[in-house]
């Protein structure tokens, strides 16, 4: 077994990086920057563990000179840590504080976990493409809703809009290119734009994820984007079912989009009828049409065979 001093748990910010091995020793505090990374990486003994938070973007490049410096690296899920240091009835949050949680999670939960592979250059670029756009929509939906209603500035917003409406357009276009530069890829994506619901972004988007992680199955891509449902039970109590959101949050809106589109498609229109029917909340009904989805492309994918509407009916 790993002796704990070679665990090292890193808190990550945008300029400088907090590190506390899991025996608890002095903390390391470096600039978050490839100099500085790799002098401290050349004084660790190869095979050490490197733990870090998801941070968006500012963890990736200590993830990328850790794994090539060959040490075992775990970029760990915000949301999972947060729970983890609750649990531990932690007092305080400090960056020592931090890394050290992350250090202990990892020399407890280690055999549990997935280590951290570095994305090809292609999978980088269409992965960042597309959670850069999510951001974009988000932004423009955000000034929609701002500025749409203000009279006095009618001409501006519109004009606004219509650069934002742009640059996500050719975002999209990006992101067809580097697709159709790739076979494997470019097949995917035709395979899960089959699937009802699915259109090209939300098949660009799944295609990309199904090509870049080895999900074992249907329920692990589920969980992945963290649109499993968490029970509440206790004895005769039969508590409200709640989405973990376990995984990025960018890719459970695509799922919903799905669910969404899905349900005014005429084919699948009946089935979220017949959820609603059941007493269930819009929301969730249409979170419950686009998991399903979610679960058939999945099956597409893996079968390399387009989808059987039939066959998604009668399952």
């Amino acid at each position: 077994m790993q002796s704990i001093s070679m665990i090292h748990g890193v808190d990550v910010a945008k300029d400088e990086l907090f590190i506390q091995c899991a025996d608890q020793t002095a903390l390391v505090r470096l600039g978050n920057n490839a100099g500085e990374i790799r002098c401290w990486l050349r004084q660790l003994p190869k095979g050490s563990v490197v733990a870090m938070e998801s941070t968006g973007k500012y963890h990736q490049l200590l993830a990328r000179l850790a794994h090539a410096a060959g040490m075992q690296v775990y970029v760990l899920n915000a949301r999972r840590l947060y729970f983890y240091a609750r649990g531990l009835e932690v007092r305080a949050k400090t960056d020592r504080v931090d890394a050290g949680v992350i250090a202990r999670y990892v020399a407890e939960h280690r055999h549990k976990l997935h280590p951290w592979q570095p994305a090809s250059e292609q999978h980088r670029r269409l992965d960042e493409l597309i959670r850069r756009r999510a951001v974009a929509v988000v932004k423009r939906e955000s000034i929609r809703q701002s500025l749409g209603d203000c009279k006095d500035l009618k001409a501006e917003f519109r004009k606004l809009d219509r650069a934002l409406q742009a640059f996500v357009h050719s975002v999209d276009r990006k992101i067809d290119e580097l697709l159709r530069a790739d076979d494997q890829l470019r097949s995917a994506r035709a395979l899960i734009d089959s699937v009802i619901g699915f259109g090209p972004v939300g098949s660009a988007a799944l295609a990309v994820l199904l090509e870049r992680l080895p999900f074992a199955s249907s329920d692990a891509l589920v969980a992945y984007s963290g649109c499993d449902p968490r029970p509440d039970d206790s004895g005769r109590k039969r508590g409200k079912r709640k989405l973990t959101k376990a995984g990025p949050g960018y890719l459970r809106k695509q799922w919903f989009m799905v669910g969404f589109s899905a349900a005014r498609a005429k084919a699948l229109k009946p089935m979220y009828q017949a959820l609603l029917a059941r007493g269930l909340a819009t929301t969730e009904a249409t979170i419950i049409l686009g998991r399903k989805l979610l679960r058939a492309a999945y099956g597409v994918w893996k079968t390399k065979s387009p989808f059987d509407l039939q066959l998604f009916l009668h399952h």
